[in-house]
């Protein structure tokens, strides 16, 4: 079979890999039917993150089920599977407390940006659909193995609800979709951070009520403005550097919380935040904590987390799905093999 490797930074390759095969008995084989590059593989592209050696890369993924091993009971073979970027067996201890992505029995994927895929912990990890979905719903289930899911996360950790005033840093796919919960959660005020017109047009269309573009102190200012002068009750960081990280801290009100979601790459000011009563919570998504409610949300046609998908490649152009992302000519790029 064929998938991405990535050689170095800014070097993906679509080249052959070693077919996938069932290791463990609780492993199943999918074959991909949609994969995608997230933000988190661009640390690496840009050489921000390590690439010590040639490695298969990608974690967002749904497909059909080929092959079960013998202890997998929740999915078979022909059903049509979503699974989040963090494998868990969805029994342990920790999971049975919602934090999948903490599962004491966690794995990872040897790169979901292939044709076909091994899951470890398929019965904890796999979610199958009742039926085939309609193709036009692919994209939104594939944004839930990861980037809807993250951004619920977000707004989940922050406390977001029906009486909250909402700030989004972060215009990518995650902060797109972190508006897109924030509305569903019910808040009244969910302000995009964007200074790009088509990522702040389609944060509108999530329904985002305002749109900030200014950085970095200017956008805490402007967030202030528009809530009484003290920030947003709720701020959902969903970018990972430094500058983005401020950016939260600066837009949060006095006793408000930051949901953290962005891949670290930057500190907090952890003593001002003492201070100031400010709660920080998050971290990778509990994904499939969230999967059945957001599933469901898809299925009915209620969201469509996945017009965060702008352009549409076959896996061997993997490179300038990259390419495009990385350049910020694309917003997310889907993959069909």
């Amino acid at each position: 079979m064929y998938g991405a490797v990535i050689h170095a930074p800014g070097d993906v390759r679509y080249e052959e890999r070693d077919e996938p095969t069932i290791i463990d008995p609780t492993d199943a084989v999918v074959r991909t039917v949609a994969a995608c590059v997230c933000g988190s593989d661009l640390w690496r592209y840009r050489g921000i993150s390590p690439v010590p050696k040639p490695t298969p890369i990608g974690h967002e993924f749904c497909g059909l089920v080929e092959e079960v091993g013998s202890a997998v009971t929740s999915v078979k073979p022909g059903d049509f599977v979503v699974g989040g970027f963090n494998p868990s067996d969805n029994t342990c201890p920790v999971c049975r407390k919602g934090a999948h992505a903490n599962c004491q029995h966690g794995d990872h994927y040897n790169g979901a940006q292939a044709s076909r895929i091994r899951i470890p912990q398929a019965d904890g990890t796999l979610l199958a659909t009742p039926g085939m979905p309609d193709d036009d719903l692919v994209p939104s289930i594939l944004a839930l193995s990861d980037v809807m899911c993250t951004g619920w996360h977000a707004a989940v950790s922050a406390g977001v609800g029906p009486d909250t005033t909402v700030a989004v840093v972060g215009d990518g796919a995650v902060g797109l979709s972190a508006v897109l919960a924030a509305v569903q959660l019910g808040a009244p005020m969910v302000i995009a951070m964007s200074r790009h017109d088509d990522r702040a047009a389609l944060a509108r269309e999530f329904g985002a009520t305002h749109v900030v573009a200014e950085r970095d102190e200017a956008g805490g200012a402007a967030v202030k403005a528009l809530t009484d002068g003290i920030g947003a009750d709720c701020v959902l960081e969903c970018v990972g550097t430094e500058g983005a990280r401020l950016q939260a801290v600066g837009a949060v009100r006095d006793g408000g919380n930051i949901g953290l979601v962005g891949v670290p790459h930057g500190d907090l000011p952890v003593n001002d935040l003492f201070w100031r009563n400010v709660g920080v919570k998050g971290g990778p998504a509990h994904v499939r904590a969230y999967l059945p409610h957001l599933l469901e949300l898809v299925l009915t046609r209620t969201i469509d987390p996945g017009k965060v998908f702008d352009l549409e490649l076959p896996l061997a152009e993997v490179a300038e799905a990259y390419a495009a992302m990385d350049e910020r000519r694309a917003i997310k790029v889907l993959l069909r093999p």
